[in-house]
């Protein structure tokens, strides 16, 4: 039986890619001067630092442009809220979701059993949803269902087989 999952994953290196081109945007940047900002990156959490607020969503337009230009989606980032930090700066943590939660699994399987074609079945693994299904077309047919729907997270399809 044809069959594929849906995962939520991100390519780390993209994201470590995506802040070094950033960090040194921001050295070189005549805005940012004199402001000592930086980007903190520790796997999937990003700290950014900054003197004032409105620097910080320079900074953030920054990251964001990077990250869309190196492929990583917007949808699995989540912002902390922005926190006094030591001699007058502002600090704010930003997460990179990854992996489906059980609560949007539960969700994803149950818009594929409303909304999808009959005789596609869908069934949790772990952090990834398997979808089965009698013909090939019905999963593409699922495929651009979840693609429409607004989950909240980045969603792929991979290891689809025949």
């Amino acid at each position: 039986m044809p069959s594929f999952d849906v995962v939520s994953e991100v390519d780390r290196q993209e994201v470590k890619n995506a802040v070094d081109q950033a960090q040194r945007e921001i050295n070189t940047r005549f805005d940012f001067k004199n402001t000592d900002s930086s980007i903190e990156h520790n796997d999937l959490v990003l700290t950014l630092r900054t003197v004032s607020e409105d620097r910080l969503a320079a900074l953030r337009v920054v990251v964001e442009e990077k990250l869309v230009k190196r492929g990583v989606s917007l949808k699995g980032v989540d912002y902390g809220k922005v926190e006094d930090a030591t001699q007058n700066t502002v600090r704010q943590v930003v997460t990179i979701k990854v992996g489906i939660g059980s609560d949007k699994a539960r969700e994803i399987n149950r818009m594929i059993k409303e909304k999808g074609p009959k005789g596609v079945s869908s069934q949790t693994q772990g952090d990834t949803v398997r979808v089965t299904g009698k013909k090939r077309d019905d999963l593409q047919a699922v495929m651009s269902l979840l693609k429409g729907a607004d989950l909240g997270i980045p969603l792929q399809f991979n290891n689809f087989r025949d």
